[in-house]
């Protein structure tokens, strides 16, 4: 049975982007060889890949898009089974993607049919979602060594207390750290 795993990249604020929508400038702080050859790791690791609507439009129009040399990147991004919640979209264009109203049924049906893990990539929204319905199995966040002050927090507030088991925690050279957890089972605060 395949894992769902969420990935994002945070500021040390808690972030996944600046005050403005696609504000990501941050990235830069966090992103060097190793974070490309962990973006490569997941490629080669991933049967889906997983989007909210906002975070779907956004990476469609930077990956089919792009000049820059991305390398495996780029490929996997385009190639990889896509997968998009929304309740306002019917379709996409973008290579091997499928829209769905019933995000969490269809996270359920791939997860028992696939071996290969299922990446959430950013998607705040939908990751409280899948959180809450007990679909997440592990998160894996790269927090970058700066603060931005006000942004989109990647956890929402008001939600319940959630208790994670700490899998590896590693630093990079420039100063990201890459934090891995379990989500744990069971009611809040056991």
């Amino acid at each position: 049975m395949a894992k769902v795993i969420v990935w994002n990249l945070m500021t040390l604020d808690g972030f996944f982007e600046g005050k403005e929508k696609w504000d990501l400038s941050f990235h830069n702080d966090a992103w060097g060889d190793e974070l490309s050859a962990l973006s490569s790791e997941f490629g080669r690791k991933a049967g889906l890949l997983v989007f909210g609507r906002v975070t779907y439009e956004g990476m469609k129009a930077y990956w089919t898009t792009t000049q820059e040399e991305e390398g495996e990147t780029k490929a996997f991004m385009n190639a990889l089974p896509k997968l998009v919640a929304s309740r306002s979209l019917t379709g996409s264009d973008w290579n091997n993607t499928t829209v769905t109203a019933d995000i969490a049924g269809e996270i359920i049906s791939r997860k028992a049919a696939s071996e290969k893990d299922i990446y959430v990539f950013g998607s705040a929204e939908l990751t409280e979602a899948l959180l809450a319905a007990g679909l997440v199995d592990e998160i894996m966040l790269a927090v970058a060594p700066v603060t931005i002050g006000q942004g989109t927090p990647l956890f929402k507030t008001g939600t319940e207390k959630r208790r994670f088991a700490l899998l590896a925690a590693r630093p990079l050279e420039n100063g990201t750290v890459i934090l891995h957890y379990a989500v744990k089972a069971g009611p809040a605060g056991v």
